[in-house]
C-alpha cells in the first residue's frame, strides 16, 4: 500500500474543515457525509479531531497504521485519531473525548490507549505496566457499562485516567477516578436497556461449580433485577467477556480470593432484589435469598432481618426506633443494593490503582484521558440526566474558554491583527446549576437538609421561585413558560436550555436520589458481617466510631469531584476529539443529516472553525520551526547562530513565501494557510533525501578507513597476545612449582604434630590405668572385711545352679526321637526356665534337621532344592502349586533314553536331559494346542514332534529372557525371548502343561546355578503380552462359566488379543 505524504494527497472532500469553501453549516454537513460514505471517519478542525462512529469494524487500527503515523508531523498524513499525539509538547497533555451517548467515545479512548501501547518502548517491566493499563479497561466495562437505547456499550460512569511516562517516553503508571456511577441502574432498568454487563456474564459465563458455590442459577428470569425484555443483545457474547474479565483481573493484580469475594457481592445484588416483604409479619416475608444472601456474606440472618424491619435514629443521647412498612423496607433494600454496588465499584477502582500506580516518585510527564458520559436527552429525563449534562455543560465551557477564548487571546499576546468573532459562553448554564446561593444543586441540598416535611414538589415550588426569571430555565409557573399553548411541560417538570438543546427533566425522585440514604441500621448490620470485604465499603457502620453527622449529598459529591476535574484539566495541554452520532439505529451506512447537524451545532465546531479560519491555521514557536525546517535554506543550516525568529525570517524570505501567508508573533510564526504548511513539508522531504544521500557516502568513507586501520594494527595485537598468553603459562608454571613445595612442607609439620599429640594421649590414658588399678586394689583390701555379707547370694547362685543342673540332666533322659515331624517336647519343670525351655526345643529341632539332611544323597538333595525353589516361587502366587507339592520332580516322562524312536533326538541333546515332557504348543491362529515333546538341558530347550521326533525349535539358554505364567489353576506359560537374538525371530512360545511347576523351576534353578548368564525372571500375572513374529498378542485369563465345564479353553478374539478360560476352583 502506498503510503501519503501529505493531507491533500488523495484526499476525499475536505480533510481540514479549515480549508473548506464556502464555509456553511450545510457545506460542513455535506462533506462530513461524503467522507463517511468512503469510510473516512476522521476529520480535522486544525487540530481538533471530529470523530464519526462508523458502527463497524474498519482496517485503520492495525500495526502498520501505528508505525505508519508514529512520529509523523500532523499534516503529512490523512486526519486520524493517531495523529493527535503527533504535537512535541514539553507539559502534561490531556484528551478530552466528548459527545452522545452512542457516538464512540469508550472506543476512542480504547484506540488511545492501545496505540500509547504500540509506541511506548519495549521491556518486562514495560510491557507489563501496559498491559495493566489496558487490561483496566474490560474489568471496568464489566462493572460500569451497560446497554441503552442509544449504546449496546453505554459507560455509565465517568472515567479519567492519568498515565505517567517517564524521560524514555515509557509508561509508568497511571491512576483511575470515576465519577458518578449510575447506580440507580442496579434495582431498575428503563424499557429496551440491561443492568450492568457483569451480571450477566456472570449467569452466562461462570461454571457450574462456581455458580453453585455462589447459589445462583443461570436463567435470569430468577431474578427482579434482571431486565428480561433486552437481556440478550446482538453481537455481545457474555460468556466470552466473562472470561475476558477473569483474564484481565488476573493480569491486572488480582489475587484468586479477591475475584470470589468480588464475584460473591455480586450474586449477594441479585439475591437482594429476590426479597420480599409482606404486611402482616415481617418475618415471615423473607425467603430462601436472604438465607442465601447471609451465607454469601457471612451475615447472621436474624442482625439482617432487624436492619429491614427497623430504623434507629440517633440524635444526641436518644435512640428512637420506629418499625418500617412494606414500602419502606423495600426502600431500604433497594438502597442496600445501590450502596453495595457502588461501593464495590469504587473498591474496584482503588484495587486497580493500587496495582497500576506508578512505582517511583519522580514523575516526568503526564497524559489524562477522559472518557466520561455524553450529553443525554431519554424520553424520561430524572437526577441522574441532570448531573451527567451539568458535566458535559462544564466540559463545553472549559471547551469554550481553552479552544475559543484561548485562541483569540493568543492573538492578543503575540500582536496578531484579530477580528473578535462573537461565541456563545455557556457560563449562565453552569451558574444556573451550580451556583452556591441560586444554583439547582445548592437548593435540592437546602431542601434535603431543612427540617420538616421535603418533596420532589416543594423543591420544585423552590426552583420556580428563585428562578422563575431565569433565561434558560423553563416551568409552568416560571415567566419564561409558556403553559397556555406548550402542552410538552407538565406540572411536576421544568425545562433547561443547554448548549445542547432543551432538556425536560421530571421533579419526582430528585430529592430522594440526592439524599443517597442509607439507614445507619443496614449500615451496622453490613459491618458485622465475616466477608473480607465488607467491613471496608461500610466502614461508618462500626460503632466504635458511629457519626451522627448527616453524610454530604450526591450532588454535592459529584460537585466537587467536578471542580476536580476541571481544575486538574485546566493545568494540562488539552486535545480534543469530538464524537459525532451518524444515526439513531446504531446501523453502518446510515447517515441522517439532522442528527448531525443537532451535534455539530451543539459542539460549536462552525464556531471552531470560524475562529481557524478568520486568523491563522497553523502557529509554531520559532525554535521547534526552526530546527524542523532549517535544512531549507543554506544561511540556516546546519547551525544557525542568531536568534530564532531571525533564522525564521531567513528561512521565509529564502523560500519565497508570499508576506500575506504568514505573520510574527512575540514567540510564535503563523501561518495563514495550511497549504504553505504542506508546501513546506514536502520541500523538507525532498531535502531529507539529499541529506540521506549524502550521509551514506560519508559513513561508507569513514567504515573503509576503518577497516584499513583495523588490518594495519592485526598484526601488533596479535603479538600483544601471544607475549601475554606466554607470561601466563610460564607464571603458571611457577605458580604450580610453589604450590608443590608448600604443601610438602605442610604435611611433613601436620606429621609431626600427629606424633606429638599421640605419644600425649598414650601417656595420659597409662597414667589414667596404673591410678585405677591402683584404687581398685585399695578398695578390696578396705572393703575384704566385708564379703561375708555378701553369703546370701552366694548360696542363691548356687541354688540356681543345681535347679540348672538336675534340668539339665531330666531332659538328657526324656529327650524325644530324632524325626523332624515328632513335635513332642518334654513340659517345663519350673516357670523361670520358659524362654530356656523354648529356645532349648528350637535348637535341637534344628539340630535334628540337619542330622535328618545330612543323610540325603545328591540326587534326593536337589530334587527337595527344587522343590524349596519352587515353593518360593508359586507359593501363594499360583493356584495349581498346592497341587504340585505331594507330586515328585522325575524329569523324564518320556523315557526319552529307552524309547527307540527317540533315540535321534537323544543324540541331539548334547548334554543331560534334565527334563523331557509332552506339551500343547498354543496356535495364534486358533488358540488350539499340538503336541510336542520338550526338552531342557543345562544349555537349551528343544522343542520336537511328538510322532516323528524331529526337531521344530532348538532355543539356547541365554536368548531366553523371561517366563509369564497366569495366577490361575491352568498349565499355561510364555516363553519370552530376548530382543535382537537369533532365536526371535520367529516369536515368543505359548506352551501349555500340567507340570508347568517343575519345568518353570528347573528353567529358573539352572539360571540360577550359571554364573555366565543372568537368573530367567518370572512374571506372575493374568494378562501379558506375547511376541509372535512381528505382532505382539496380549493373552488375557478369565474365570470361566459353568456351561464351559471344567477343562481350559484358549479362544482367538481378534488378532491382538488370546483369551483363556479357567475353571473355578
Amino acid at each position: 500500500m502506498e503510503v501519503k505524504t501529505s493531507l491533500l494527497d488523495n484526499m476525499i472532500g475536505v480533510g481540514d474543515m479549515v480549508l473548506i469553501e464556502p464555509l456553511s453549516e450545510d457545506t460542513f454537513i455535506e462533506n462530513l457525509k461524503k467522507r463517511f460514505d468512503h469510510n473516512e471517519i476522521y476529520t480535522y478542525i486544525g487540530s481538533v479531531v471530529i470523530s464519526m462512529n462508523p458502527y463497524k469494524s474498519l482496517p485503520i487500527y492495525t500495526a502498520e497504521k501505528v508505525e505508519e503515523y508514529r512520529n509523523r508531523n500532523f499534516y503529512e498524513l490523512s486526519p486520524h485519531i493517531l495523529n493527535i499525539f503527533s504535537f512535541k509538547q514539553d507539559n502534561d497533555q490531556c484528551i478530552l473525548i466528548t459527545g452522545e451517548s452512542g457516538a464512540g467515545k469508550t472506543e476512542a479512548s480504547k484506540f488511545v490507549m492501545s496505540y500509547v501501547a504500540a509506541v511506548c518502548g519495549k521491556g518486562q517491566e514495560v510491557n507489563k505496566v501496559k498491559e495493566q493499563l489496558l487490561q483496566s479497561n474490560p474489568v471496568l466495562e464489566a462493572f460500569g457499562n451497560a446497554k441503552t437505547v442509544k449504546n449496546d456499550n453505554s459507560s455509565r460512569f465517568g472515567k479519567y485516567m492519568d498515565i505517567e511516562f517517564d524521560f524514555k517516553g515509557d509508561p509508568l503508571g497511571g491512576v483511575i477516578s470515576n465519577y458518578l456511577l449510575e447506580k440507580s441502574r442496579v434495582v431498575k432498568q428503563p424499557r429496551g436497556e440491561r443492568n450492568f454487563h457483569i451480571f450477566y456474564q456472570l449467569l452466562s459465563g461462570a461454571s457450574d461449580d462456581t455458580l453453585q458455590k455462589l447459589k445462583l442459577d443461570r436463567d435470569f428470569s430468577k431474578y427482579n433485577y434482571l431486565s428480561l425484555d433486552s437481556a440478550t443483545v446482538n453481537g455481545l457474547d457474555d460468556a466470552a467477556s466473562f472470561r475476558t474479565v477473569r483474564n484481565a483481573m488476573q493480569i491486572v493484580g488480582f489475587m484468586e480470593d479477591e475475584v470470589q469475594s468480588i464475584l460473591e457481592l455480586v450474586a449477594a445484588v441479585l439475591k437482594l432484589g429476590n426479597i420480599e416483604f409482606k404486611p402482616e409479619s415481617r418475618c415471615n416475608g423473607y425467603d430462601e435469598n436472604l438465607k442465601e444472601m447471609c451465607e454469601l456474606l457471612g451475615i447472621e440472618q436474624s442482625v439482617l432481618e432487624r436492619a429491614f424491619s427497623f430504623r434507629t435514629v440517633e440524635a444526641k443521647m436518644e435512640k428512637v426506633s420506629t418499625t418500617l412498612n412494606v414500602a419502606q423496607a423495600y426502600y431500604a433494600r433497594d438502597a442496600l443494593a445501590k450502596n453495595l454496588y457502588s461501593r464495590l465499584f469504587s473498591w474496584l477502582v482503588n484495587r486497580i490503582n493500587e496495582s497500576i500506580k506508578a512505582q517511583t516518585k519522580t514523575r516526568k510527564k503526564v497524559m489524562g484521558v477522559l472518557d466520561i458520559y455524553g450529553f443525554e436527552i431519554f424520553e424520561d429525563n430524572s437526577f441522574e440526566q441532570f448531573i451527567i449534562n451539568y458535566c458535559n455543560e462544564k466540559l463545553q465551557q472549559i471547551f469554550i474558554e481553552l479552544t475559543l477564548r484561548e485562541e483569540q487571546e493568543e492573538y492578543v499576546r503575540e500582536d496578531i491583527e484579530w477580528t473578535n468573532i462573537e461565541y456563545f459562553n455557556n457560563a449562565i448554564i453552569c451558574d444556573l446549576i451550580e451556583n452556591n446561593k441560586n444554583g439547582i444543586l445548592a437548593m435540592l441540598d437546602e431542601e434535603c437538609l431543612r427540617p420538616g416535611t421535603v418533596t420532589d414538589e416543594t423543591f420544585l415550588d423552590k426552583l420556580n421561585t428563585m428562578c422563575a426569571e431565569h433565561q434558560h430555565f423553563e416551568s409552568r409557573q416560571s415567566k419564561n413558560s409558556k403553559f397556555l399553548t406548550d402542552h410538552s411541560l407538565p406540572h411536576n417538570c421544568f425545562r433547561i436550555q443547554h448548549y445542547a438543546g432543551k432538556v425536560l427533566y421530571r421533579a419526582e425522585g430528585f430529592v430522594d436520589k440526592n439524599n443517597d440514604l442509607l439507614y445507619r441500621d443496614l449500615s451496622q448490620a453490613m459491618y458485622k458481617a465475616n466477608h473480607s470485604l465488607i467491613k471496608i465499603l461500610f466502614p461508618e457502620g462500626n460503632p466504635a466510631k458511629v457519626n451522627l453527622k448527616r453524610p454530604p449529598t450526591a450532588g454535592f459529591q459529584f460537585r466537587a469531584s467536578v471542580g476536580t476535574l476541571m481544575k486538574n484539566l485546566l493545568t494540562k495541554n488539552p486535545n480534543y476529539i469530538r464524537c459525532i452520532k451518524p444515526n439513531d439505529k446504531k446501523a453502518a451506512h446510515i447517515f441522517t443529516d439532522s442528527l448531525v447537524c443537532h451535534q455539530v451545532r451543539y459542539l460549536g465546531l462552525l464556531e471552531n472553525v470560524r475562529v481557524r479560519r478568520a486568523g491563522y491555521a497553523f502557529r509554531q514557536a520559532y525554535d521547534p520551526c526552526l530546527e524542523r525546517y532549517k535544512m531549507l535554506c543554506k544561511q540556516t543550516w546546519p547551525h544557525w547562530k542568531g536568534p530564532a525568529r531571525e533564522g525564521v525570517e531567513v528561512l521565509l524570505t529564502d523560500l519565497q513565501v508570499p508576506a500575506e501567508e504568514f505573520a510574527y508573533g512575540r514567540t510564535k510564526i503563523f501561518i495563514r494557510n495550511p497549504r504553505t504548511l504542506f508546501f513546506l513539508e514536502e520541500k523538507r522531504s525532498q531535502c531529507l533525501e539529499d541529506l540521506a544521500t549524502l550521509i551514506q557516502k560519508i559513513y561508507r568513507g569513514c567504515k573503509c578507513r576503518t577497516h584499513f586501520l583495523l588490518l594495519k594494527k592485526s598484526q601488533v595485537v596479535v603479538a600483544a597476545w601471544y607475549r601475554r598468553f606466554a607470561q601466563q603459562k610460564k607464571y603458571q608454571n611457577i605458580r604450580s612449582s610453589a604450590l608443590v613445595f608448600q604443601s610438602f612442607i605442610r604435611g611433613w609439620k601436620a606429621r609431626k604434630l600427629l606424633r606429638e599429640l599421640k605419644h600425649k594421649k598414650q601417656c595420659e590414658e597409662a597414667v589414667t590405668t596404673i591410678s585405677a588399678y591402683w584404687h581398685g586394689t585399695q578398695v578390696r583390701r578396705e572393703y575384704r572385711k566385708f564379703f561375708r555379707a555378701n553369703a546370701g547370694k552366694k548360696i542363691y547362685d548356687f541354688t540356681i545352679q543345681r535347679i540348672m543342673q538336675k534340668y539339665f540332666l531330666g531332659l538328657k533322659k526324656t529327650m524325644p526321637s530324632m524325626s523332624p515331624i515328632d513335635k513332642s517336647w518334654p513340659a517345663r519343670p519350673y516357670g523361670f526356665l520358659d524362654r530356656t525351655h523354648q529356645e532349648l526345643r528350637r535348637i535341637f529341632h534344628l539340630w535334628r534337621c540337619k542330622k535328618y539332611r545330612s543323610q540325603f544323597t545328591e540326587e534326593k538333595k536337589a530334587t527337595y532344592e527344587e522343590k524349596l525353589a519352587a515353593s518360593e516361587l508359586f507359593k501363594d502366587k499360583k493356584a495349581l502349586y498346592p497341587s504340585s507339592v505331594g507330586q515328585p520332580f522325575k524329569g523324564d516322562y518320556v523315557e526319552i533314553t529307552k524309547n527307540p524312536k527317540y533315540q535321534k533326538l537323544n543324540s541331539f541333546a548334547e548334554d543331560k536331559v534334565l527334563l523331557a515332557d509332552v506339551v500343547s504348543k498354543i496356535n495364534r491362529a486358533n488358540g488350539k494346542g499340538a503336541p510336542r515333546i520338550f526338552l531342557l538341558t543345562k544349555k537349551s530347550l528343544v522343542l520336537a514332534d511328538q510322532k516323528t521326533g524331529q526337531v521344530k525349535a532348538s532355543v539356547p539358554l541365554p536368548d531366553l529372557s523371561s517366563v509369564s505364567v497366569s495366577t490361575q489353576n491352568d498349565g499355561f506359560f510364555a516363553l519370552k525371548l530376548k530382543e535382537g537374538s537369533t532365536s526371535a525371530a520367529k516369536g515368543d512360545f505359548l506352551l501349555s502343561s500340567d507340570r508347568l511347576i517343575e519345568i518353570i523351576t528347573k528353567l529358573h534353578c539352572i539360571g540360577a546355578t550359571s554364573a555366565d548368564r543372568n537368573q530367567i525372571s518370572i512374571d506372575i500375572s493374568d494378562e501379558f503380552l506375547v511376541q509372535f513374529k512381528q505382532d505382539k498378542v496380549c493373552v488375557k485369563f478369565i474365570q470361566g462359566t459353568p456351561k464351559n465345564g471344567n477343562s481350559v479353553a484358549c479362544k482367538r478374539k481378534n488378532n491382538r488379543l488370546l483369551e483363556v478360560s479357567v475353571p473355578s476352583p
